[in-house]
This record gives C-alpha cells, sequence and structure tokens, in this order.
C-alpha cells in the first residue's frame, strides 16, 4: 500500500476480554485513516457504514477531493490547471500513467487511441436490435458490454500488454458508440470517425455532421467539449467508479466492467443530475418566480429539491463549476445567444441562493451539472444525451481506477457486510 503508518489506537470490545489495535495509517494529503481488517477476526463485529460514505475501500493514486475547500486533483494537478493548459488526451495520459506525456508519448498516445476509434463492422447490426425510441444509454450500455464478443486478444487481465490495449479500445471506442446511438434514435446516418481531427472534435462531428453536407470544427465548441470531458474525467470514488471496482475485483473483463460503470453512472442521482438542473429551470419557467420557488425548497413537505446546487462531496464551490461558468458565457457568445432565459433564469436563481442565509448556512454551492447542462443545450445536444456524454468523459477514469486495481499486490475481491435484521432461525411449519 501507499500510505504509511501513523500510530494506532487500541479497541476493546465491552463485556469481554478481546481486544485489538487498529493501526492509524496516513495518505499523502487528507483525513488518517483506520485500517479495520482486524475487527471481525479478533472482536468478532463488522462497521456499520450505509453508503459507504466514512469508509475507504481502496487507497488510490489517481484523484484527491477536498470538499471542504473545494479541491480536486488528477495525480496533484489542480483540475483549474489542466482545463486551462491541458487537452483531454493529455488528461487522459496523466490518469492512465501517473505523469503528463513528453512531446514523444502524446504522439505516441494519440496515435494509439486515433488507430481504435473504429468498431467491428458487425456492431452496426446490434443497433439495429435497439427500438428507435430506446434511451442512448440503454444502447451505450449495452454494445459496450458486447465488445468482448468481438476483441478476444484483449481479456487477460493479467497481461499488462492486453491490459493496455483495452484501454487504448474503450477510450477510443465509446465516443463512437455513443455518437452512433445518438445517430440511431433521430434516424440518421452513422458517421465514421476521422483520423485527422481531435478527440474533441471527431466526437462532435460523429454527433452531428452528415453525408450530404461538408462538415467543419468550431475552435470554441471544440475547446468547451474538450473542456467538459477534461472536468468529468474521474471523481474519486463515486457510485459508477466504485462500481467498476468491485466488478473488476471479480476478475471479470474490462468491457464488463465499464458497461456495469455505465448502468451505475444512468441513474438520475448520479450521471443525470444536470438534465435534472434543466428540468428545474423549465419548471421555474421565468426570474420573477424564483422567490416562490425558494420557498417551496425551504418547505421541507414540499418535495422540491434544488437540483445543481450542493454535492455529496463538495461542501464549498465546486471548482469544477467555476470552469463551466466561464465556458457557458463563451459558448453562448460564440454561437450569437444572447437573452437566453435558462442561462438568464440560472445566473438569478446562483444570486439569489448564494445571498440566501438558508442556502449559505447549508453551504449549498452550484456544482458542475449547474452550468453543463446549459451549455450542451446551446450546442444542441439533446438532454437524453447529457448521460452519455458524462461516460464518454468517465470512461478514462474508470479504466485507470480499473488499471490501478488490477495491478495492485493482494488485490481482494470485493465483499460488502450487512446487519442481518430478518427474521431469526425458524422451524418449518410441521402443517405444511
Amino acid at each position: 500500500m501507499s500510505n504509511s503508518a501513523k500510530g494506532s489506537v487500541t479497541v476493546t470490545l465491552d463485556g469481554s476480554n478481546k481486544s485489538t489495535t487498529l493501526p492509524l495509517i496516513q495518505g499523502t494529503i487528507g483525513p488518517d485513516v483506520f485500517d479495520i481488517r482486524k475487527l471481525y477476526s479478533d472482536l468478532g463485529v463488522f462497521t456499520f457504514d450505509p453508503g459507504y460514505g466514512g469508509t475507504a475501500a481502496c487507497d488510490s493514486k489517481i484523484t484527491y477531493i477536498d470538499g471542504d475547500e473545494g479541491v480536486l486533483l488528477y495525480r496533484g494537478y489542480p483540475i483549474e490547471q489542466l482545463a486551462e493548459k491541458s487537452n483531454f488526451l493529455e488528461v487522459s495520459y496523466l490518469l492512465l500513467h501517473g505523469e503528463l506525456p513528453s512531446e514523444k508519448q502524446m504522439k505516441e498516445f494519440e496515435r494509439g487511441v486515433t488507430m481504435h476509434t473504429m468498431v467491428h463492422e458487425q456492431l452496426r447490426s446490434f443497433f439495429q436490435g435497439f427500438r428507435r425510441d430506446a434511451h442512448p444509454m440503454a444502447i451505450l450500455c449495452g454494445v459496450v458490454g458486447a465488445l468482448s464478443a468481438f476483441y478476444h486478444d484483449s481479456l487477460d487481465i493479467t497481461d499488462p500488454a492486453q491490459r493496455e490495449i483495452s484501454a487504448f479500445r474503450l477510450i477510443a471506442k465509446v465516443p463512437t458508440i455513443a455518437a452512433w446511438a445518438y445517430k440511431y434514435s433521430i434516424g440518421q446516418p452513422f458517421m465514421y470517425p476521422r483520423n485527422d481531427l481531435s478527440y474533441a472534435e471527431n466526437f462532435l462531428y460523429m454527433l452531428n455532421a452528415v453525408p450530404s453536407e461538408e462538415w467543419k470544427p468550431n475552435p470554441i465548441l471544440s475547446r468547451a467539449m474538450d473542456r467538459i470531458l477534461v472536468l468529468h474525467a474521474d471523481h474519486e470514488q463515486n457510485a459508477s467508479t466504485s462500481t467498476v471496482r468491485l466488478a473488476g475485483s471479480t476478475g471479470a473483463n474490462p468491457f464488463a466492467c465499464i458497461a456495469a460503470g455505465i448502468a451505475a453512472l444512468w441513474g438520475p442521482a448520479h450521471g443525470g443530475a444536470n438534465e435534472a438542473v434543466l428540468k428545474m429551470l423549465g419548471e421555474i419557467g421565468s426570474v420573477e418566480n424564483i422567490p416562490s420557488f425558494i420557498e417551496k425548497v425551504k418547505d421541507k413537505n414540499s418535495g422540491v429539491k434544488l437540483m445543481g446546487f450542493g454535492h455529496r462531496v463538495y461542501k464549498n464551490f465546486d471548482p469544477r463549476a467555476k470552469i463551466m461558468q466561464a465556458t457557458c458565457h463563451e459558448v453562448l457568445a460564440e454561437l450569437g445567444i444572447k437573452d437566453e432565459p435558462l442561462l438568464d433564469l440560472a445566473m438569478a436563481l446562483e444570486k439569489i441562493a448564494l445571498e440566501d442565509d438558508y442556502f449559505v448556512s447549508r453551504k449549498l454551492y452550484p456544482n458542475v451539472d449547474f452550468y453543463s447542462g446549459i451549455i450542451l443545450k446551446a450546442m444542441g445536444i439533446p438532454t437524453h444525451m447529457f448521460t452519455v456524454l458524462f461516460a464518454v468523459a468517465r470512461t478514462v477514469g474508470w479504466v485507470s481506477q480499473w488499471k490501478e486495481m488490477i495491478e495492485e499486490p493482494g488485490q481482494r475481491i470485493g465483499r460488502p457486510r450487512q446487519i442481518y435484521t430478518g427474521s431469526a432461525t425458524r422451524d418449518y411449519p410441521a402443517s405444511r
């Protein structure tokens, strides 16, 4: 493990003569952690932590979050610096390998991704099996899981070379599958990837181009998409990442593990949050309705929630939200969108919420979802594709976390425990 011992505490079980020593271990930064693995063997008890909010299930060198201070680091680099100075593929290399690439390494990595953007031609027929109105996340989940049926040469997870080729394939092919899922839903022909375009440009091309017209990349929109991908590339041990790690701990192939992550991301409490923000803004309707909406939010019995504010981890400004806010204005200016009702409404709602003691005292600050949905809508991307874009970005984080777990010495299958609250042992009725 990459952590170090800092001390220990002796725990004695009340009413018995059993005791054990729990080491206190220290990461590079962040809270210290008690190693509780001996609790059951020495004391015969487990810990109870619904949602794992206070439990470290692994140690990792990839991403660090300080929610109180609003800090997000990829391999030690602040997200603000990466969003300004890097592109998505450079960040992908960083997440996978731990260091920023040299010029030579970057060229090789870009080529490795570019050469795998095509999918097996037989996969086209998979799309025909879905209804036209199928949610793109359903298609993405199914087709990504099916990749293992086509790429048998990279399923040995014990082989570093095969792990690397799987990483290339997933990072490269998920945007193609995602774009095709969208094209299928609107009845347009699939657009094959272009090797002369950047990662973000190629994704936008496959989403928006048609064979009958020339398509040219827009630098502002391409940069906005690249920035969205960077900001969503990884976010520590969230629900979908933990799902990928848990599935991977069984020895499942990487395509199945990423499909599991996509399924977890589909939930509205996770990847669907930016879609929920747009829905909320639409329900508010106008700036004049904000005060009455705020009052409903404060009323616990109303069932009305303020979407896009607050975060399970961040108790300060989500550092990604500030970047998204600036990007939002860039995109709207480039597209010539003025007096955008949703943006005006969002800005007014933000201002009121940040000045209201009710929200300030609860540290309910805007998160990245508050702005990203407006950007995507302005770019013409429908709301049912928002979570799909999230999955495209997060794939590299999932692969990096999966790779780190597989390479961890002594890695074990995940096996959470429970408190059983059902019936005690009962005898089967003799009358039956």
